[in-house]
């Protein structure tokens, strides 16, 4: 049987490398071991864990393959791919990169181009940075998100070249304004093929083009290098620079093990770990940039594993709303109705998905919480963990029945473990067990009995999921 720790340490990966999980399938993972299940996670062809079956999204939902320019469909197509996910951490990256490498429809106003982006992410997240860099530059959504497709060889255009610098790979301060105008003139020619316009018959997909035509050929002077440097040469130069390592290093740490400051506040204020961001940084230039091989290093190591960070991210709205559906096991297989409701939700939240507020992304840890977003978050996981009728909530009430009576502190405390298993200060546990004395010791005895405590769970899992530490993950 697998101990209190063991699990501990598997939910905080799962959490972290995936979108939380149910106590069921924390189990089974246990009894294969962390490193494997780290294995699985990382190269889950490997292991036979097959990708998710889109058809039967678009089976049931035909408007979430093709959303156009109506957000909510691509929003839902993107919220049952992470719902419904045997591949965890290959969807959790994809996120990472969304959020890193924003791009928002309120601008591209295609989701159909966006949910492509999103798709490369998935295919190339965990592999070679640099070639993750190369597609990026050629993604349609991008090239039109920073005005690319207006980047000419007698008039270039900074947006590209100043955002893949200062956002996507070093950070402010390691590069100057000129690095940024020969960055630029290198991706020129870069662009939008000519398509069909979408009348009558609806939208065509973009693709990319290079035009040499319209390439600055000239002399570029970029971070120190000289030559005729075409776009893939200048992320060869990126890729290899110190200042980039330690960029996405801080990124991944924010992400996967603790909250991190604002990347504007990066350049001034030292990260909160140097000695973890070192570790990291050290595994991705070691691996050829690999983050697969990054990922492998991070999630095994002591500072990954140690209780201090277990709780010290708040969750995003994202993970909130998929970590809830995989904790009760609702919108699990096929779509169903509400699939449309349930992909806003993290916009009712303060995260749009696909649709970032600025090429900056979001803005994470604690300034994902206000008055109204906690009041959404609370109601949103108090909702379902307080529904019977939601598998995952049945099988929480059947593991606490099987324990039989119980105290008030016994029940407050198998609420809090098989919920998570998550962590309360003592003021929270404290009230906690207050309204749980309320109700005396816990009884199946009779069918009144098993109606009352079933019920007495139930609020339980309410109160714990309205808790200020049930936001952190």
């Amino acid at each position: 049987m697998a101990g209190s720790e063991d699990i501990a340490l598997m939910a905080h990966l799962m959490r972290r490398a995936g979108f939380g999980a149910s106590r069921a399938d924390l189990e089974e993972r246990v009894a294969r071991g962390y490193e494997v299940v780290v294995e699985e996670l990382l190269e889950p062809e490997k292991h036979g864990i097959s990708d998710n079956d889109e058809d039967l999204l678009f089976r049931h939902a035909p408007g979430a393959k093709l959303p156009g320019g109506v957000p909510y469909n691509g929003q839902a197509n993107y919220m049952w791919q992470m719902i419904n996910t045997e591949r965890p951490l290959q969807e959790k990256m994809a996120l990472f990169w969304h959020h890193l490498f924003a791009t928002g429809n309120s601008k591209v106003d295609n989701c159909d181009q966006l949910l492509e982006q999103i798709n490369m992410y998935r295919e190339y997240g965990m592999g070679n940075y640099r070639d993750l860099l190369i597609e990026l530059a050629k993604n349609p959504a991008m090239i039109f998100w920073l005005d690319n497709n207006q980047n000419h060889k007698d008039e270039p255009n900074e947006n590209w070249g100043r955002e893949l610098l200062e956002l996507f790979s070093m950070g402010v301060g390691n590069y100057t304004e000129q690095d940024v105008f020969e960055c630029s003139r290198a991706f020129t020619g870069w662009t939008i093929a000519a398509k069909i316009p979408r009348l009558p018959l609806g939208r065509f997909p973009w693709e990319f083009e290079y035009k040499p035509e319209d390439h600055d050929d000239g002399e570029k002077t970029f971070l120190g290098h000289k030559g005729n440097f075409n776009g893939d040469d200048i992320i060869d130069i990126v890729v290899r620079q110190p200042a980039t390592a330690r960029f996405i290093a801080r990124h991944l740490y924010n992400f996967f093990v603790a909250d991190e400051e604002q990347v504007p506040a990066w350049q001034h204020n030292p990260p909160r770990d140097p000695a973890a961001l070192n570790i990291i940084g050290d595994a991705f230039v070691r691996s050829g940039y690999d983050m697969r091989q990054t990922l492998r290093v991070l999630f095994n190591s002591d500072f990954f594993k140690a209780e201090s960070v277990r709780f010290a991210k708040v969750k995003s709205p994202a993970e909130v709303v998929v970590g809830t559906m995989n904790l009760v096991g609702d919108f699990k297989g096929a779509p169903k109705p509400g699939l449309m409701a349930l992909g806003m939700e993290p916009t009712n939240m303060g995260q749009s998905l696909l649709d970032p507020p600025s090429v900056e992304g979001w803005h994470t840890g604690a300034e994902w919480i206000d008055s109204g977003s906690l009041v959404r978050r609370i109601n949103f996981v108090a909702d379902r963990v307080g529904d019977i009728s939601m598998p995952g909530v049945r099988d929480i009430v059947d593991r606490v029945r099987v324990q039989g009576d119980l105290s008030p502190e016994d029940l407050v405390d198998t609420c809090i473990d098989l919920i998570g298993p998550t962590q309360v200060n003592e003021l929270t546990h404290e009230e906690l067990l207050t309204q749980a004395r309320a109700g005396g010791d816990v009884s199946w005895a009779s069918q009144q009995d098993a109606d009352r405590s079933t019920q007495r769970v139930l609020q339980m899992l309410q109160l714990i999921a309205a808790s200020r530490e049930y936001q952190f993950g």
